[in-house]
């Protein structure tokens, strides 16, 4: 069901989505092979990478209204054991290198960070730790 979904959204992808992708295909960042738009059991996420357990999400505007499906999304994929980071789209457009540069600090690491979760506007958010 989701595949379909799936197939859609990457035909579809922001430009922040893109910008990043481009970054990450091809296993350019530590050699990790990420997918894009990846289903994960009834979640579609926008980019995972299986083999290091992580899922990276950007989230424009909407997601300040959809806030507690996003929290539920995220307990649930830390169950599964994947550590979830969050980038707003405007990080990913204006500081690219900064958004790899976390995303390669978190992939060196064994588990997830203890780094508290930043404000809207303070970068990267590792999901762990989420304002409710």
């Amino acid at each position: 069901m989701n595949v379909d979904r799936a197939r859609g959204l990457r035909l579809g992808m922001t430009d922040a989505e893109q910008a990043l992708w481009y970054r990450l295909r091809n296993r350019q960042l530590d050699g990790c092979k990420f997918r894009r738009q990846h289903e994960i059991d009834r979640y579609v996420v926008d980019f995972a990478c299986t083999e290091r357990m992580l899922v990276v999400e950007l989230d424009g505007g909407q997601h300040q209204e959809q806030q507690d499906y996003d929290n539920a999304r995220t307990r649930y994929l830390q169950a599964k054991g994947y550590r979830v980071l969050r980038f707003w789209n405007n990080d990913v457009l204006t500081n690219i290198e900064s958004v790899l540069e976390v995303m390669m600090e978190v992939l060196a690491s064994p588990g997830p960070s203890p780094q508290p979760f930043p404000r809207r506007g303070e970068g990267a958010r590792l999901a762990g730790e989420i304002d409710e």
